[in-house]
């Protein structure tokens, strides 16, 4: 099952249960507001996204899915691979191992099977690995916010409101 349908059925799922579950109950508390990011791209891919949500529903979404996608980022060695797609594009094999300093194929091969599985990273028709169209925004996104969260965009010129 892809990462998208798996995304969709979770979101139903979440609905159902929030509508069959808390008919005799008080509505649980959950985070007022708004919730956001997009971006856009313009190489290698042209991509736009832009995504508004409350954070409520969010927020009572199944976490394994999202822990998955979480844990798949949380290795220098993926994340250089993501950086390595998101910067060039679409890369073999052997040219991923050697941008994320991996000793060996095997060591590749583990990597990827991570990312792919979380839907990060795809393989194409000629062999070649890049960052899947749908979640190529989002991961950009996660990687930026993580950044923010560790204080590495301080210096940065362009500074997002904190009201």
């Amino acid at each position: 099952m892809d990462a998208e349908l798996a995304d969709r059925i979770a979101a139903l799922e979440a609905r159902v249960a929030a509508l069959e579950g808390r008919q005799d109950t008080e509505p649980a508390a959950s985070p007022g507001g708004l919730i956001g990011y997009h971006g856009e791209l313009t190489e290698p891919l042209e991509l736009s996204w832009a995504i508004d949500v409350t954070p409520g529903p969010v927020l009572g979404f199944a976490d394994g899915p999202r822990v998955e996608v979480l844990a798949a980022l949380s290795s220098t060695a993926r994340v250089a691979l993501v950086r390595t797609l998101a910067e060039k594009g679409a890369q073999t094999a052997p040219a991923l191992q050697e941008a994320a300093e991996l000793g060996s194929p095997g060591q590749l091969y583990h990597h990827l099977k991570a990312l792919t599985g979380a839907g990060i990273v795809e393989q194409d028709k000629r062999g070649s690995y890049r960052l899947r169209p749908a979640a190529t925004i989002p991961v950009l996104v996660l990687l930026t916010a993580a950044s923010d969260v560790a204080g590495q965009l301080k210096n940065l010129s362009v500074r997002p409101d904190r009201g």
